[in-house]
């Protein structure tokens, strides 16, 4: 079975940010990346599929040079092969056109995404390649197994669980419960240096939206610290300044 694992270079939850150009790019300088963690669960799944010789895991990347130590430590991770598609990811439908593009030429029997990134939180991509590619793309998966081509697995629906069994190939967006994420081992670092990194060229893809500007939110208030006895105190401000009550 051949696994493509789609992952993503994404800013660390602890990163300040900040935007340049009036607000209208994400600004980069001092901002640490890491494997989105969505991304990190769907190629714990892949591995755990292909154990014991059952298959391959091509991780793939759309983005620059940059983000290549991501790619790097998701083959230390388990992954058998990369591929870095060159090019700015400036949204959803960039990203999946390029990543349609390539699996036309490249046929996959199984395509994991994460559930989202967590940096625009979009959710897009599973759903925008099953339609490119023309197979069916199921997200928010919780648990999967596959069993003589055909994918067995959970999803999280509004109010409950949904089974599903479909026919491979598919593309799945996981989600937590799918898999423990890994941590790569020593052995697995070494072994990363010398794993085949293709870097190919990205298509031009028409663009059908333009980002304005980004807005922070609005900075929170202080917070008032209150004895935890003295309920009239919390009565009046949640009536008086909060208005809650």
């Amino acid at each position: 079975m051949k696994i493509l694992v789609c992952i993503s270079n994404v800013p660390d939850t602890t990163t300040k940010v900040t935007f340049t150009d009036n607000n209208s790019q994400f600004n980069i300088n001092g901002v640490q990346f890491i494997l989105n963690p969505y991304d990190e669960i769907a190629l714990a799944k892949a591995i755990e599929l292909t154990d014991n010789g059952n298959g391959t895991v091509t991780v793939i990347n759309i983005g620059e040079a940059n983000a290549e130590p991501t790619i790097r430590k998701a083959l230390a991770i388990g992954a058998h092969d990369a591929v870095r598609i060159n090019g700015n990811p400036k949204d959803a439908w960039f990203v999946a056109c390029q990543l349609a593009h390539y699996i036309k030429e490249n046929e996959f029997d199984l395509i994991l995404t994460g559930r989202e990134s967590i940096d625009y939180n979009g959710s897009k991509i599973a759903s925008m390649l099953g339609e490119l590619l023309s197979i069916p793309s199921i997200s928010i998966v919780k648990k999967l197994t596959i069993d003589s081509g055909i994918a067995h697995l959970e999803r999280e629906i509004e109010g409950g669980i949904e089974s599903l069994s479909v026919p491979l190939p598919i593309v799945l967006g996981a989600s937590e419960g799918v898999a423990e994420p890994k941590i790569p081992n020593m052995r697995g670092i070494m072994a990363a240096r010398t794993k085949p990194l293709t870097v190919v060229e990205s298509i031009e893809v028409e663009s059908y939206t333009e980002i304005i500007n980004f807005e922070t939110p609005t900075p929170r208030g202080q917070v008032k610290l209150i004895n935890a006895d003295d309920t009239n105190q919390l009565i009046g401000l949640l009536h008086n300044e909060a208005k809650v009550i």
